[in-house]
């Protein structure tokens, strides 16, 4: 398998043009180009008075970015998890998902403090009548929201 300069793995050549690349990877061929752009992803060699043609090896890569992403891993850490990607380096890749982890269970907190505040003012909302201010907007002028 050849390598690009950076020393990541490109595919073998295969008979895919990049729409149909695009297609069975289950994205756009704007996010394939993207993809070659910011690294994650080769683009294969053009050969004279031809097209470029990608492989499954092309498409399994896509779809590990894919995975990754829906966990919620940026570009950056998914390219580092591509480096680890041999299956040498559990430990590393096992630090970056508990780095992960740990901004995953943030965004938990502060989802379930967000709600709980908005809960208490659709609340208040609920119980005003007649020409009182309203508690959510009253709530939002006063102050931030602990």
């Amino acid at each position: 398998m050849q390598k690009d300069s950076e020393g990541m793995q490109c595919g073998h050549a295969g008979s895919l043009t990049i729409g149909a690349f695009a297609q069975a990877a289950g994205v756009s061929v704007e996010a394939i180009r993207f993809y070659q752009r910011k690294g994650l992803l080769c683009a294969p060699d053009k050969p004279l008075g031809s097209i470029r043609r990608y492989g499954e090896h092309d498409v399994a890569r896509v779809r590990f970015v894919k995975s990754a992403q829906q966990l919620g891993f940026s570009l950056d850490e998914i390219l580092e998890l591509l480096r680890l990607q041999d299956g040498t380096h559990c430990s590393e890749a096992r630090l970056l998902a508990e780095s992960k982890l740990t901004d995953v269970r943030q965004k938990l907190a502060d989802l379930t403090r967000m709600e709980s505040a908005l809960t208490s003012l659709v609340q208040q909302c609920g119980a005003v009548t007649g020409q009182v201010a309203c508690p959510l907007i009253a709530a939002l002028n006063e102050r931030v929201l602990a």
